[in-house]
């Protein structure tokens, strides 16, 4: 069995999909469906089932999944040692963060790491904060920037910065002049939050004690930018960063809310037993300096 053949698996494991799987790998359909028979026939296992034109991972694929995943992990890990060589001339950084961070907090830090080793291949992904964690936990990512504590003891968490939350809304909303709002309105409002998993979406939810169904979004959306343009064009409330809605507060688009929400930390996440690698050092020593 080969690496390449271990990615091919995996490509086409999180997609159930061979077509998607080989434009994403840049293969031909027939190259990818090939090194996946292949592993099957070798091994006399069935990985995926195929109905018809879908495919979908067998129990036996599940299960071999997190073992190619590691694997290919592993692999990745002594290729960014040998690249590290000659004093980061080379190499590369993987880093996920949730989307506030990826947006609003990370890009200078980021430029400013670039501009001090511009031989780095620096690679930023977003996705929520649940995703993020999963990913440094497989070695998707070496670090991990999130929007609150994660429950993992695979995981260190360093705190480099702060950040405070707000509720908005339209200028002409019934609480938008409101002085003294009581959690009880919050809980009554009509909502536009992120989908479940996202750390802004669990702070307020802890804010407000909410229980299980009692905070209810009328809209559930996947972005902080799809969030405040709801907000902005209908009757909703929505929880966000400061650093997103300062200039729409600032030009009069939306009203900040009388409710103090706590602060919340951003958190620098890593694997516990993996190879730290002199470019994420880099980054850390930037974050400790530059970041807060």
């Amino acid at each position: 069995m080969t690496l390449e053949q271990l990615r091919i698996f995996i490509a086409v494991a999180e997609r159930e999909h061979l077509t998607q799987a080989a434009l994403a790998l840049h293969l031909t359909p027939s190259a990818v469906s090939s090194a996946v028979r292949t592993l099957e026939e070798r091994y006399s296992v069935a990985l995926f089932h195929r109905t018809g034109r879908r495919i979908e991972l067998t129990e036996t694929g599940r299960a071999f999944l997190s073992e190619a995943k590691a694997t290919v992990a592993r692999a990745r890990e002594a290729e960014l040692f040998l690249a590290e060589v000659g004093d980061l001339r080379r190499g590369s950084l993987t880093l996920h963060a949730s989307q506030t961070i990826a947006s609003y907090w990370l890009p200078p830090v980021v430029m400013h790491l670039h501009s001090s080793y511009p031989g780095l291949d620096l690679r930023v992904t977003a996705a929520n904060t649940e995703l993020v964690a999963a990913a440094v936990i497989d070695g998707a990512a070496e670090i991990g920037l999130v929007e609150g504590a994660i429950d993992s003891v695979l995981l260190t968490q360093q705190v480099v910065a702060r950040d405070r939350l707000v509720i908005v809304a339209r200028p002409d909303h019934p609480l938008a002049q409101r002085r003294g709002i009581e959690r009880d309105d919050l809980l009554a409002a009509r909502w536009v939050l992120r989908e479940p998993g996202s750390g802004t979406r669990s702070v307020l939810t802890a804010a407000l004690e909410a229980r299980p169904g009692q905070l209810t979004a009328e809209l559930t959306l996947p972005s902080n930018e799809a969030v405040r343009a709801a907000v902005r064009a209908g009757p909703f409330l929505g929880a966000l960063s400061e650093l997103i809605v300062q200039a729409d507060i600032d030009a009069g688009r939306l009203v900040k809310l009388d409710f103090t929400l706590p602060e919340r930390e951003f958190l620098m996440l890593r694997h516990r037993e993996r190879h730290r690698s002199k470019a994420s050092l880099a980054f850390e020593e930037m974050v400790m300096t530059q970041g807060r």
